[in-house]
């Protein structure tokens, strides 16, 4: 990355919420090509309410989010066009369809899948349904790669999933970054192995950005930051 790129994308004053209400107020956020940028904070911060109104899922209540220079709004399907993956909690994978098929569906190319992601290459034939739930998100997150997005967006990847499952992962994300180009805004729980493969971190309270800063800048906080995953905020 560096500092005369344009940002991929970019909240500017982002409020956004369900109906009239707003769970994110006056939210400021940047991605850039081929850097990792890592949003943090305690169950109820609105950290996917920000991924899905970055996305185009939500329509922002106020404020701007600025795709590749574009503030017009537009919904997921046609930023998709422009080169946004999204990867969600859920392991949106159709259950009933192969491996194979569901790479097929996702539009990319099956072998760049299987490079990023070998350990399926033996599973091409088998429903998702049968997949282990680690094999299902290495699925969703192969189907997005393989596309060669510009901007990843990743809702925790890694919800309860094995710690060696999680490497594996995350390692795929940064290993895209590098070579790909591809920005990637990623809300993880594992702090620690989120913050081993960011570049920035945007530590998020309440609806609002509390803090941010590069991986190196918020390190001595690591273990405040883990601690505030014990909070109860409501939405």
């Amino acid at each position: 990355m560096t500092d005369v790129q344009k940002p991929l994308i970019e909240a500017v004053g982002l409020s956004a919420g369900y109906g009239s209400m707003a769970v994110v107020h006056g939210l400021d956020l940047t991605v850039h090509p081929g850097e990792i940028v890592v949003l943090l904070g305690p169950n109820g911060a609105g950290k996917t309410t920000t991924v899905l109104t970055l996305s185009g899922e939500l329509k922002p209540l106020g404020g701007a989010v600025h795709w590749r220079g574009d503030p017009r709004t537009v919904p997921l399907y046609r930023r998709a066009r422009r080169g946004l993956g999204l990867v969600t909690e859920e392991r949106s994978v159709f259950m009933q369809m192969t491996t194979r098929d569901n790479l097929m569906v996702g539009g990319g190319d099956v072998n760049r899948a299987l490079a990023i992601f070998p350990e399926l290459e033996q599973r091409l034939r088998v429903k998702a349904g049968n997949l282990s739930g680690g094999e299902q998100q290495m699925l969703s997150l192969a189907r997005a790669l393989a596309r060669e997005p510009k901007l990843l967006l990743v809702d925790e990847l890694s919800l309860g999933l094995a710690p060696l499952i999680v490497n594996r992962l995350l390692s795929a994300v940064r290993e895209a970054a590098a070579s790909t180009g591809v920005g990637v805004l990623l809300v993880e729980q594992h702090v620690r192995k989120a913050l081993d493969v960011a570049d920035r971190v945007y530590i998020m309270r309440r609806g609002r950005i509390e803090s941010s800063g590069t991986v190196s800048e918020v390190a001595a906080r690591t273990a405040d930051i883990e601690a505030s995953y014990l909070s109860v905020v409501s939405n």
